[in-house]
């Protein structure tokens, strides 16, 4: 079966500075994937060239067998930023409706798809809202909405549960679980080791390169401790 995302010797060049170098990653359906690093490790570079923000200066970028940027694939990507764009002066049901529309989800199926999102990260009291008037953490939560709207068949979520509390940010995971069981591609970039902990598999990032790669367990083995933080820093000194 043929990888959701491929990545093959990526490197990526931004205003002189190498970001990205001679990344390679594959990730299957069914499968949650995580990227752990430090702020300016990559991670946001990569996740957007697998969606096709960003150019590969050499190498390739292939979701659902197709060479990336594809206006083609776009429609079967969620993809939730670092930053909320979100238009402020619409209410939250306003801002689902409307990239529902570019999702081409009509009647039935968009209230249908609404409703699901708006629940799972507990807004469906406050759809009426307009979001200049929502909370950093409410806004994240109405964008990780959007991203699961037309139901992708590849999720990239960076760093979708900043700003969220403990019980939320627990049941978004047992979500995404649900998700990963339905067949889905799940990229999750996130600082928090607990949550990278429940990922099938890691990338550990640093300095643009991919510094080791495997099951959370098979990662914290590489220690005495068997803790993932260590790990971290034990590959990361050995880069």
């Amino acid at each position: 079966m043929q990888p959701l995302i491929e990545v093959e010797q990526l490197d990526i060049i931004l205003q002189k500075k190498s970001i990205l170098k001679k990344v390679n990653l594959t990730i299957d359906s069914g499968q949650i994937f995580g990227l752990i690093g430090p702020s300016g490790a990559g991670k946001t570079t990569l996740v957007k060239a697998i969606v096709g923000m960003e150019k590969a200066t050499s190498g390739k970028v292939k979701v659902l067998g197709t060479s990336m940027p594809s206006l083609k694939v776009v429609p079967k990507i969620g993809y939730m930023a670092q930053s909320d764009a979100l238009y402020m002066e619409l209410t939250a049901k306003e801002n689902l409706d409307f990239f529902a529309s570019l999702y081409h989800l009509k009647g039935a199926e968009k209230k249908e798809r609404i409703a699901y999102a708006a629940e799972l990260v507990d807004l469906t009291a406050e759809l009426n809202k307009k979001v200049t008037a929502f909370s950093g953490g409410m806004k994240r939560r109405l964008s990780l909405a959007i991203s699961v709207l037309q139901n992708p068949d590849v999720l990239i979520l960076d760093e979708p549960t900043v700003g969220i509390d403990p019980e939320l940010r627990k049941a978004i995971w047992e979500e995404l679980a649900e998700l990963k069981n339905q067949g889905k591609c799940i990229l999750v970039t996130t600082h928090v080791m607990d949550e990278a902990e429940k990922c099938d598999q890691l990338a550990m990032v640093r300095e643009g390169r991919i510094i080791a790669r495997g099951t959370p367990d098979e990662l914290a083995a590489h220690t005495e401790t068997n803790r993932l933080e260590d790990a971290f820093l034990a590959f990361g000194r050995e880069a």
